[in-house]
């Protein structure tokens, strides 16, 4: 697998030449000049409703912008130099149902702001993206992102689930013996670099999984100065018999309002590469002195935590969505995962884009193996949009859920097809914000 890197690839000349019909620039700025870096970083933060930047935050940011294709929106108008709009991208491999990678698009920082709304900008820098994107081959795009009503427009499905947990832990006990090994408390910096190490190795044994960098993990253990609960991160790790570090888990306490001596904990990520590893940081969180509540979000939709302990109504759990996926290449894309069971059928895609519009015959062997090819003659079995077909791509969303929601098109034998060669085990998880 080749991964391009994005920061090659010039501004698109579509979004750029819309963007100028309203007196606005479109560029890809250049990294390496110091004013339009600290510019974009600072633009990014008030986007989030972030604090003013120190100096010491735009250092820590610097390595993850550097990294990334960063393209800004310009009004001469604006006296700050700072501009209007932001985007940034990069290529990174995304796991696949059934092993393996594929490069994927992915998006993040977009903002608007406030005072340019409703004059098509966000169209220009997403469209933007997905048009850069394909013209580099890249056959994926994902992001992930703090509103979900914006995306579906532009292709993109909902594909990866996650789950929040809230714990009582005096109600929901622990039900499992103590896992062989041990736990240790580690330093700030110790914590980042073995969040990282374990994440990459677990990653790639759950599709929807990408890789982190550095100030993400680095923000995790509370090393950024920007986070305002910094001083609370704590880390401890699991090792093994062999005395291998197998997990680690990094969260904060919080004095509870209820009672004197109560709080909660609230994980920040709990990544592991072994079934041990994982209940011993569960188990770690769930029977911690003086906690009487723990929050976790962006758990696996099958991860083990409810069996775990004695009294599963002492869990709580919310389904959200967090992973969203749009294909650009369509056959690129059903061909490089593997799956469940056979399938031939014909699809019609619809894609205001034109990247997946068409009509594909979809052939999958016993192997779970795919062959794609355009169909020419007869009528479809399936019509659906590509946001449709980019939500099953990772196997997390079921078709027959999507057809009793009007969105796919084809009688039930079909749909049922879809969902027994789509399904993916271990489900899709992303453990991550990007």
């Amino acid at each position: 697998m080749t991964i391009i890197d994005a920061r090659d690839i010039p501004a698109d000349s579509a979004s750029a030449g819309r963007l100028s019909a309203e007196g606005l620039e479109y560029r890809v700025i250049d990294v390496s000049d110091p004013a339009a870096a600290e510019a974009f970083q600072r633009a990014v933060s008030r986007g989030f409703l972030g604090p003013e930047s120190t100096s010491e935050s735009l250092e820590f940011g610097r390595s993850t912008f550097e990294s990334r294709r960063n393209t800004g929106v310009y009004d001469a108008e604006v006296p700050d130099g700072r501009p209007v709009a932001t985007i940034d991208s990069w290529v990174t491999p995304m796991t696949l149902p059934g092993g393996g990678e594929l490069p994927m698009w992915a998006i993040s920082g977009v903002t608007v702001s406030g005072t340019h709304r409703r004059r098509g900008i966000a169209r220009a820098l997403l469209e933007g993206e997905l048009r850069a994107a394909a013209a580099a081959g890249v056959p994926l795009a994902g992001l992930t992102v703090s509103e979900a009503t914006i995306y579906g427009r532009y292709g993109f499905g909902s594909a990866v689930p996650v789950v929040r947990y809230v714990i009582d832990t005096r109600r929901a006990g622990w039900a499992v013996p103590a896992a062989p090994g041990r736990l240790e408390y580690v330093d700030r910096e110790t914590l980042a670099s073995e969040l990282g190490a374990v994440h990459e190795r677990a990653r790639t044994g759950r599709p929807g999984q990408i890789p982190g960098w550095s100030a993400r993990w680095g923000g995790m253990a509370g090393l950024s100065p920007s986070d305002t609960d910094r001083d609370k991160a704590r880390g401890v790790r699991y090792r093994d018999e062999s005395g291998e570090v197998r997990g680690v888990i990094a969260y904060t306490l919080e004095e509870g309002t209820d009672a004197a001596w109560r709080h909660t904990l609230k994980i920040r990520l709990l990544v592991a590469d072994t079934a041990d590893a994982t209940a011993a940081l569960w188990r770690f969180a769930l029977q911690h002195d003086l906690v009487d509540r723990v929050v976790a979000d962006l758990r696996p939709v099958d991860d083990p935590l409810p069996w775990l302990v004695h009294d599963q109504r002492g869990v709580t759990q919310t389904l959200h969505d967090h992973g969203w996926l749009r294909i650009l290449d369509l056959a690129a894309c059903l061909t490089a995962r593997r799956y469940a069971a056979p399938l031939d059928l014909v699809l019609r895609v619809r894609d205001p884009l034109g990247f997946a519009e068409g009509d594909w015959r979809l052939i999958i062997g016993a192997d779970g193996v795919a062959q794609v090819e355009p169909a020419h003659t007869g009528a479809p079995d399936v019509e659906l949009d590509v946001s449709a077909l980019s939500s099953l791509y990772a196997g997390g969303v079921r078709a027959s859920a999507l057809h009793g929601a009007g969105r796919i098109e084809a009688d039930g034998d079909a749909v049922a097809m879809i969902d027994r060669a789509f399904t993916s085990t271990p489900a899709p998880g992303l453990d991550i914000w990007y």
